[in-house]
């Protein structure tokens, strides 16, 4: 079994009406991630993740978890590994060291941080309790024709390099209003895949976002509307389904989201006065 990064290739027998035959395929890889906490010398969350840009995962996660405010929080992120290994991006822990008067009382949290990458940040209580962690209501001056819509599934098909490969990746994209994509990440969960996203924007100092469309592969569920509220995209755009927290959510924050997006056609559930229907 050979390795690159995020992906193996593997010989395997391919079968189709009772023949068969050795290929190589290739799989997407799936390893844990640990994050821990330098000040604490705790470890704070294990994910199932694909390597790759996993930084950008750490910093989004704690940013979505209400942990870091701003890019200042942060004073190093570091792989963790003996000596031979150091640096080695195969790592599979990550220490974080945030800023003296950043603290983390890890009895309110809401709950003991085992991520997967199928449910992502799971059990989170209510829509108030999204307020009560500082989320606000989108303020945006976004508005975008309908076909501007139309062209975004496939720009972010072509960016997912990886899913090309091994058709087992989700992926989050940023658009501008033009729909010209700005950044693309990809992993083996949806969740993490838009923690890597907004990780990215986070250390560059890009947010909260304004007018700007987050789109993901996958459906848009109460995880994923909640991180993109904390990120302040006033649009979100799913190739799936909605969930009806999801939308319950984008109604009270003021959140567009778009649904079914593919194939020229979507639903609109929530927001519609941002997009200028024909």
């Amino acid at each position: 079994m050979s390795e690159q990064s995020g992906r193996k290739r593997l010989q395997i027998h391919s079968v189709q009406e009772d023949q068969f035959k050795t290929m190589i395929d290739t799989l997407v890889v799936e390893e844990p991630l640990e994050i821990r906490v330098d000040q604490q010398s705790a470890s704070l969350a294990v994910t199932m993740r694909t390597p790759g840009d996993d930084f950008d995962l750490v910093v989004g996660f704690l940013y979505n978890e209400g942990i870091l405010q701003r890019r200042s929080d942060l004073i190093s992120l570091r792989y963790c590994g003996d000596a031979k290994s150091a640096g080695s991006k195969n790592q599979n822990i990550i220490s974080v060291n945030l800023a003296g008067n950043t603290e983390i009382d890890f009895t309110k949290l809401q709950r003991h941080f085992f991520m997967s990458s199928s449910c992502g940040v799971c059990g989170k209580a209510s829509i108030s309790s999204l307020r009560q962690r500082g989320a606000r209501s989108v303020v945006a001056s976004l508005k975008l024709d309908a076909s501007v819509l139309y062209g975004l599934p496939e720009r972010l098909r072509s960016a997912q390099k990886n899913f090309a490969a091994t058709g087992g990746l989700h992926a989050a994209a940023l658009f501008d209003s033009q729909g010209m994509l700005l950044r693309v990440r990809e992993d083996i969960g949806r969740h993490n895949a838009l923690d890597k996203l907004i990780g990215a924007l986070l250390l560059a100092e890009e947010l909260p976002l304004r007018d700007s469309i987050i789109m993901i592969s996958g459906r848009a569920s109460f995880e994923v509307m909640q991180k993109c509220i904390m990120a302040g995209a006033p649009m979100l755009c799913a190739v799936s389904a909605p969930s009806s927290l999801a939308v319950s959510m984008a109604e009270a924050f003021g959140v567009t989201l778009v649904g079914f997006l593919r194939e020229h056609r979507f639903n609109l559930y929530a927001g519609s006065g941002r997009v200028l229907l024909p």
